[in-house]
């Protein structure tokens, strides 16, 4: 068995990086679809900012699984997009309140940040372990931002 490098991934390497491009994926296309439902200003160019983020996180991991000859995945999860359904619902019926999109919103925040931490300790020691940790934090402070605003428009 060779050595890993960032450019000769093994193949259970390159399959979680695909599990997380399509995690950011569907992080990107619900805080932009739910920047354009809001009409908070400050959370719709939050939720912007976020799924800039999530793109380039995407952007990032589709060319690591490029180097190493494979096809990036470049489209997101039904299960993502029936959640994104269910927000549109859900904001619809409770008028656009940013507190039941916030709720949303962090819910899939839970996922992907749960998806980093299941993807990290599975490649514990690859090569890619820098990059998945530096996403890791990016994510995590998405998700903990989301998190807080939610729990402070709770009370609003």
């Amino acid at each position: 068995m060779s050595l890993e490098t960032k450019t000769n991934l093994n193949e259970a390497t390159v399959t979680k990086l695909q599990k997380l491009i399509r995690a950011n994926i569907d992080a990107y296309d619900g805080f932009r679809e739910s920047a354009e439902e809001i009409s908070d200003i400050a959370l719709a160019t939050l939720f912007r900012q976020v799924a800039s983020e999530r793109s380039a996180l995407a952007t990032e991991l589709q060319n690591y699984v490029e180097w190493n000859g494979a096809e990036a995945e470049d489209d997101g999860s039904v299960a993502a997009s029936v959640h994104r359904a269910w927000i549109n619902v859900r904001s619809k019926i409770n008028g656009g309140d940013p507190y039941v999109i916030l709720i949303e919103a962090e819910r899939g925040e839970d996922h992907i940040k749960h998806a980093y931490e299941d993807v990290l300790k599975e490649t514990a020691g690859s090569a890619m372990n820098d990059v998945l940790t530096a996403q890791y934090a990016i994510v995590k402070a998405g998700h903990d931002k989301i998190r807080d605003l939610r729990d402070s428009y709770k009370n609003r």
